[in-house]
C-alpha cells in the first residue's frame, strides 16, 4: 500500500525523537436498548494521517479490532464486534491482502443480552493503528460496566463467567518471557514504573536493571526527523519529464512550427503575435492543470488513493496500457471522435481574441490525445497515491509547462525554427519506445491484481523474466533489428539511438540475477515482493539472533558486544520496507550481523504470558497479557516511544549509544547511525 505523509516528531521541552504518540482516542459507553438487550459502543477520534483497522482482517495482516471479555456475569455476548461508519477498503501490496480501515472517526459496537438481575462485564477492545511511517502496537481500551437489569421474557439464567475473544488469532512463535514472581492463574502480578529514570519491578538476574528508563539519555543524543518520500518538487519534475516525452511524439512535434508561424503571420504587429503565442502556451497550462484538479475534486484524494490499489482498477488500467502500446506499435490509430476536435476548431475560427486562442489550445489537447493520453493517465495514477488534493495539479503543471514551452520560445526566437529537427522516422522511434515502456508498466499494474486474487501467475521471477524480454526487445528494436509498420526502411542507427539501445540491453542484463533472488533495488518499487520468489539463492539477509530482550542482553554481556533493538510488528508495513530496502545493503547487513547482537521484539506477538502482569504507567493501571504487550511496555517505559519501526542501539547494560532511528530509507544515514553506535560503545568500554 504506497499512501505517503510526512511526520515531524516535536517535544516541548527537550527535542528528541523518542515520543509517545496518541493519535487515537477512544471512549466507551453501555447503551440499554429493549428489555434484556444492550450494546457497548466504542467511539474513536483519529488524528489526520492515521487510520484504525477494522474487524476480521484475517491472519498475516494488520491488527484487527477485537472485543475481549475477561469477567462476565448476568449477561452474554451476542454475535461479533460490528464496525460502524465510513469504512475504507483497499489492497495492501505488502500484506498481499485486502484491508479495511477507518480515518478521522471510527465506531465499534458489541451487542449483549442481559439475563436479569445484577450484571457485571469487564474486558477490553484491542485495535491496531498506522500512518504512512509508523504503526502502534496492539492497543487496549479497557471497560468495566455493572448494574441491574430486568430479565427479558423467556431468558435463561445467567451463564457462568467466561472469556470471549473475537476473532481468535493464531499464536505466534513462542518467546521466553521475562522472569516474574509466580502467581496463581487467576491473579496478576504487579509492576510499578518509577520516576522519570526510576527502576521497575520487572528485573532479570544480576544487579543491573535492564528495564531502567533511558529517555533522558536518548534526548541528549538529539533528534532525527522523518523525510517525505514524494515531495511536490519530485511530482513536478515527473510531470515535466512526461511533458517532454509527449513533446517529441508525432502528435505534437509537427504542430509546433505550424502553430508558431500562424501566430506570427496572422498579425502585422510582431509583439501581438508573440503575445498570442504566450497566451496559447498559458492556455495549454490552464487546460491540463484544470484536468488535474478536476480529477481529484471529482473523486477525492482518498478515493483516488484507494482506487489506485484496487485490484479491478489495476486490471482495467493494465488493459488500457496494452491497448495504447498496440496503438504506438502501429496496430491501429487511437483518436478521440473527430467531431469533438472539429467542433472546437470551428468555434475557434468563429471567435476572436483570447477565447479563440484558448480554443485552439484545447484543439491541440484533443488531437494529441493518442500520444499524450497514456502519459497523462500513468502520471495521474502515480501521483494520486500521495493522498494530496494538489498532487495531480502539480504533476499536470509540470507536464503542461514542458508541452507549452516550445510554442513560446519559438515565438520569441523565430530563427530557431530553421534549426528545429524535421519530422521523420525518429518520432516513430520515440512512439514505439513509449509502447515498450507502457507494456512494462502494464505488468506492474497486473501484478497488483495478481497479488489481490492470489492467482500466482506473476510471481517475482515471472515478472522479471517478462521485463528482461521486453527491454531486450527494445534494445534490438533501437538497433534496427526489429521493424514495426510505421518504421522506415533506413537501417542506419544514429549515435543517440545506439546509446538508448545500450542502456536498454544493459538494464535487461542487470535484471537477470534477480531470477535467482538478487534484490534489484532499482526495480524493487515495481516488482512483486521477494516473498513470491520460488527460487532464491541470495543469502545476504539479516536475521535476528534473539526475539527475547533479556536472553539477548545476557548473550551480549557474555560476548562483549553492543545490542541493536528492533521494535517491530507482524503488521508493520514500513518495518518490512526497511528490511527490504536498507537491511539488504551489504554494508548494513555486515555491520548488523557481525558487530551487533540483533534483538527483534514483535509488539503484536500474541503468545500469552505465563500469567498476566499488572503495571502502573503514568498513574494508570494496565495489564500485560501477551509477549507483545511486554515488548510494547518495554519500548514505552525505557525509551519513551510507542511507534514502529523503532531502532535503538544500547550497550550490554541497557544504556543508549546513539539517538534512535525510525522509518528512513536513506542507507548512508543508516550506516552512520550504526557506526556512531559502535564508536560510542568502544569509547565507553
Amino acid at each position: 500500500m504506497k499512501k505517503i505523509l510526512s511526520i515531524c516528531l516535536l517535544l516541548i521541552a527537550v527535542v528528541a525523537q523518542a515520543q509517545i504518540q496518541e493519535p487515537v482516542k477512544f471512549k466507551s459507553e453501555l447503551k440499554t436498548l429493549a428489555a434484556g438487550e444492550a450494546e457497548i459502543v466504542f467511539t474513536a477520534t483519529i488524528d489526520k494521517g492515521w487510520h484504525v483497522y477494522s474487524t476480521d482482517l484475517g491472519d498475516g495482516g494488520p491488527i484487527s479490532a477485537t472485543f475481549n471479555v475477561e469477567k462476565i456475569s448476568g449477561a452474554t455476548v451476542v454475535g461479533k464486534l460490528q464496525p460502524k461508519g465510513k469504512e475504507i477498503a483497499s489492497y495492501d501490496k505488502l500484506f498481499e491482502m485486502n484491508v479495511r480501515y477507518f480515518e478521522s472517526t471510527a465506531q465499534f459496537v458489541q451487542k449483549l443480552k442481559l439475563t436479569g438481575g445484577d450484571y457485571k462485564i469487564e474486558g477490553f477492545l484491542e485495535y491496531g493503528a498506522c500512518n504512512d511511517e509508523n504503526c502502534l502496537p496492539p492497543t487496549q481500551v479497557e471497560f468495566n460496566f455493572s448494574g441491574k437489569a430486568e430479565a427479558a421474557k423467556g431468558t435463561a439464567a445467567a451463564t457462568p463467567a467466561e472469556k470471549v475473544t473475537a476473532p481468535a488469532e493464531e499464536a505466534k512463535p513462542e518467546t521466553q518471557p521475562v522472569s516474574q514472581t509466580e502467581t496463581p492463574a487467576d491473579t496478576a502480578s504487579t509492576g510499578i514504573i518509577g520516576g522519570a529514570d526510576g527502576p521497575t519491578d520487572i528485573n532479570v538476574a544480576g544487579n543491573i536493571d535492564l528495564w531502567k528508563p533511558v529517555i533522558n539519555d536518548l534526548q541528549s543524543y538529539g533528534e532525527t526527523t522523518s523525510q517525505e518520500d514524494m515531495s511536490w518538487f519530485y511530482i513536478f519534475i515527473t510531470g515535466f519529464l512526461g511533458g517532454l516525452l509527449a513533446l517529441f511524439t508525432p502528435c505534437v512535434w509537427p504542430i509546433i512550427p505550424m502553430t508558431v508561424s500562424f501566430f506570427l503571420k496572422r498579425s502585422k504587429d510582431k509583439k501581438k503575435g508573440i503575445r498570442d503565442a504566450w497566451t496559447y502556451g498559458a492556455s495549454i497550462v490552464v487546460i491540463y492543470v484544470t484536468l488535474g484538479l478536476a480529477i481529484t475534486l471529482i473523486f477525492g484524494a482518498s478515493a483516488l488513493n484507494a482506487l489506485s490499489t484496487n485490484a479491478v482498477f489495476n486490471i482495467l488500467f493494465c488493459l488500457m496500457l496494452v491497448v495504447f502500446a498496440a496503438s504506438f506499435f502501429g496496430a491501429f490509430e487511437l483518436t478521440l471522435p473527430s467531431k469533438w476536435s472539429n467542433a472546437v476548431d470551428s468555434k475557434a475560427e468563429a471567435t476572436s481574441g483570447l477565447l479563440s486562442i484558448f480554443l485552439m489550445a484545447f484543439t491541440l489537447s484533443l488531437v494529441s490525445f493518442s500520444c499524450t493520453g497514456p502519459i497523462i493517465g500513468f502520471l495521474l495514477v502515480q501521483v494520486s497515491t500521495t493522498g494530496s488534493v494538489v498532487a495531480p495539479a502539480i504533476g499536470m503543471l509540470g507536464f503542461a509547462i514542458a508541452l507549452a514551452l516550445p510554442f513560446t520560445l519559438f515565438a520569441l526566437f523565430p530563427s530557431w525554427l530553421k534549426s528545429m529537427p524535421k519530422s521523420g522516422g525518429w518520432m516513430n522511434v520515440i512512439k514505439v519506445t513509449l509502447g515498450f515502456l507502457e507494456l512494462a508498466f502494464a505488468l506492474k499494474f497486473l501484478s497488483v491484481a495478481d497479488l489481490a486474487y492470489g492467482w500466482r501467475i506473476l510471481d517475482r521471477e515471472t515478472f522479471l523474466a517478462l521485463w528482461i524480454v521486453l527491454f531486450a526487445l527494445l534494445g534490438f528494436y533501437l538497433l534496427g533489428k526489429i521493424k514495426f509498420p510505421h518504421d522506415d526502411d533506413d537501417t542506419k542507427v544514429g549515435v543517440g539511438r545506439f546509446f538508448m539501445a545500450l542502456f536498454s540491453l544493459a538494464f535487461a542484463v542487470y535484471m537477470v540475477p534477480g531470477l535467482w533472488g538478487a534484490p534489484l533495488k532499482a526495480v524493487s518499487a515495481f516488482a512483486p515482493p521477494m516473498q513470491t520468489q520460488d527460487f532464491n539463492l541470495y543469502n545476504n539477509e539479516v536475521h535476528a539472533k534473539f526475539d527475547d530482550y533479556d536472553l539477548g542482553m545476557e548473550y551480549a554481556r557474555q560476548h562483549g558486544k553492543p545490542v541493536m533493538l528492533d521494535f517491530t510488528g507482524y503488521g508493520c508495513v514500513n518495518c518490512r520496507k526497511m528490511e527490504l530496502a536498507v537491511w539488504t545493503d551489504s554494508k548494513v547487513s555486515d555491520i548488523i550481523n557481525n558487530d551487533y547482537v540483533l534483538i527483534t521484539l514483535y509488539v503484536d506477538n500474541k503468545t500469552p504470558l505465563t500469567s498476566p502482569v499488572k503495571v502502573t504507567e503514568n498513574g494508570r493501571e494496565r495489564t500485560l497479557r501477551t509477549v507483545g504487550d511486554k515488548w510494547s511496555y518495554l519500548q514505552r517505559v525505557k525509551f519513551g516511544a510507542n511507534a514502529q519501526p523503532f531502532y535503538v542501539l544500547i550497550d550490554n547494560e541497557g544504556r543508549p549509544l546513539n539517538k534512535s532511528y525510525s522509518y528512513d530509507e536513506d542507507i548512508p544515514k543508516y550506516i552512520e547511525f550504526l557506526q556512531t553506535g559502535l564508536e560510542n560503545y568502544k569509547k565507553g568500554k
